[in-house]
């Protein structure tokens, strides 16, 4: 089932003789259950195209569907409150809020809702991470490994039809990466959850279903990798 589809998607910075086109009319579809990596040299458009699936830059022109809907067809408000129960974002530096503990930062997307935290998801996502333990503590009070599990905690906490992870772990050596890798594998596996990771680490990439190459804005190769 197509969880995700992006139709002539072009973004241009600037304009007249300076303007530079960092997405060129690009379209693909991703189904439920699928881990797609992004490849490409850097300013290739890489990370343009996975915030502007996010919601949180737009589109010069084109056309984004998650699960159905036509994010930009959203008005501001709207767009925000579906970003944050549909989308789970992660990026390379954590970007937590540094005065909230480590299960006010994961409940953020509930709180901001102003919903109830589930419980039992939350002890369950808790307990997958590795964070138990560490509720309390700031996130200048854990390692850089346990603020990235943070943040994907806060990426899952609402069972987003989408998770996007922004070089994921760019910030981290080996042995966290490795085990950052492996906990987006794990609810990918387990919760079918949709994963599109931008790396630029080949060991990554080759985990993936499938792997999208972006060269100057234009998909250059689509390939799948296994079914």
């Amino acid at each position: 089932m197509e969880i995700l589809r992006v139709e002539n998607l072009t973004k241009t910075y600037g304009k007249g003789n300076t303007a530079v086109t960092a997405l060129d009319n690009v379209s693909f579809s991703v189904n439920k259950g699928e881990f797609v990596a992004v490849i490409g040299p850097s300013g290739s458009g890489k990370s343009t195209l996975l915030h502007i699936i996010g919601g949180v830059d737009f589109p010069s022109s084109g056309k984004v569907f998650i699960d159905g809907t036509d994010i930009y067809n959203l008005n501001e408000t709207q767009l925000a409150i579906f970003r944050r129960r549909q989308i789970g974002l992660i990026y390379q530096f954590y970007n937590l809020i540094p005065i909230l503990n480590v299960e006010e930062n994961i409940t953020l997307p509930q709180l901001l809702d102003g919903g109830s935290v589930d419980k039992e998801h939350l002890n369950e996502l808790i307990s997958t991470l590795g964070l138990e333990g560490r509720l309390k503590h700031l996130p200048n009070q854990l390692s850089g490994g346990q603020q990235q599990r943070v943040s994907i905690g806060r990426a899952l906490v609402n069972n987003p039809a989408l998770v996007l992870a922004d070089e994921p772990t760019g910030n981290l050596d080996s042995k966290n990466s490795e085990e950052i890798v492996n906990l987006l594998k794990l609810y990918n596996q387990m919760y079918n959850q949709t994963l599109i990771l931008i790396t630029h680490d080949e060991k990554i990439a080759l985990q993936a279903d499938r792997i999208i190459s972006i060269e100057d804005g234009k998909i250059s190769k689509d390939e799948v990798i296994r079914s």
